[in-house]
């Protein structure tokens, strides 16, 4: 699945109040974990 696919059958465009993202991630190499935690703790920092 792509990025496009998971957005759509997650609905993920009707969450317009929330911050969201998708990080593209490799389950046997880890490739993508940390971006996606990086981008994780960002958002936890700046929550008002």
């Amino acid at each position: 699945m792509n990025a496009a696919e998971i957005t759509d059958k997650l609905g993920l465009h009707a969450l317009r109040q929330r911050n969201w993202y998708i990080q593209a991630t490799c389950a046997t190499s880890g490739d993508g974990l940390y971006e996606g935690l990086d981008w994780l703790s960002n958002q936890l920092k700046n929550q008002k």
